[in-house]
């Protein structure tokens, strides 16, 4: 059954006296609000990683920055046109359709059918293994009950586009800047941590390390290494100036580098690439070996991390 066949249906009800659970109207409202609240998400979002491990590349650099706000009059519309289809379109239909069935006030449905949708492309974002499903059902479950309570409240009141649009737009902005102010406010006060790599010890460095491709670069005690399918420096003048890395394997030995973030150096044994600088990242329970590859505000990130098992 399409969404034709749904708004067929809510116009037989109509003109019974029982208004379409969608309209085009709603599809306005709906776009309007999950597009106001992209910025102040967009905030939040830098917020939150500037207490996150940004692996040497700034979060994008001002290169990113300047780019995005130059796409933003795009980008944001597109967006949310997303979010109302992925997000408060469902939701609102199955409110409406609970609460003709079920009964009880509306706005409790409006409330809670979000969480549907919401669970739904988390599992699928999931099943890829992109996000984990908590992440990403948080994220998507608060983005999609704003624009589907306002598509309740919306209608109610019988509010033109152009009138909803710029509510949409001022309550935007000052949702930004309550959301800037709180932010900068949080973290001098102290409340959004600032990242701190771990420190870890030679001891601490060795055992196996390894990826999810099959990349491995194992540290002895004694200095030596291993490596299996390593992304390693390319070497330059060669074939492989136009990559950020090639793969190497081989053994080859290592030293720790102490910098303002501590590391290691692996010289791989043999002509394939050079020496690599693998920087320490993650956490002191978690931790990780990083390089970035190529620009380091656009380059190739590879993470290693600890083998539970040798």
């Amino acid at each position: 059954m399409g969404w034709e066949s749904v708004r067929g249906r809510g116009g037989a009800r109509e003109r019974t006296g029982e208004r379409p659970v969608w309209s085009g109207g709603d599809l306005s409202t709906a776009v309007a609000l999950a597009t106001a609240q992209l910025p102040a998400a967009g905030l939040l979002t830098f917020i939150d990683l500037s207490g996150r491990d940004d692996y040497g590349a700034g979060n994008g650099g001002a290169l990113g920055a300047v780019f995005l706000l130059f796409l933003a009059p795009v980008l944001l519309p597109l967006l949310g046109v997303a979010q109302a289809f992925m997000l408060a379109l469902p939701s609102v239909v199955a409110s409406r359709l609970a609460g003709r069935r079920l009964g009880g006030p509306s706005w409790p449905w409006y409330l809670v059918t979000p969480v549907v949708p919401a669970a739904f492309w988390s599992a699928l974002v999931a099943s890829l293994g992109s996000w984990p499903f908590t992440t990403t059902f948080a994220v998507l479950a608060g983005l999609g009950v704003l624009p589907t309570l306002g598509v309740g409240w919306v209608r109610r009141r019988a509010l033109r586009p152009a009138g909803v649009w710029w509510r949409a737009a001022a309550g935007s902005f000052g949702l930004a800047v309550l959301t800037l102010v709180g932010g900068v406010l949080a973290s001098e006060a102290g409340l959004v941590p600032q990242y701190e790599p771990p420190r870890l010890t030679a001891a601490q460095l060795t055992g196996v390390w390894r990826d999810g491709s099959g990349a491995e670069l194992r540290l002895r005690a004694d200095g030596s290494a291993e490596a299996v399918k390593l992304p390693t420096e390319p070497a330059p003048f060669t074939d492989d100036d136009f990559s950020d890395y090639v793969v190497c394997a081989g053994p080859g030995t290592w030293a720790p580098r102490r910098t303002w973030r501590d590391g290691v150096l692996v010289k791989l044994d043999g002509d394939c690439g050079q020496d690599t600088q693998w920087s320490v990242g993650g956490s002191e329970d978690a931790p990780q070996l990083f390089v970035v590859f190529g620009d380091p505000d656009a380059g190739t990130l590879r993470i290693l991390r600890r083998a539970t098992t040798g």
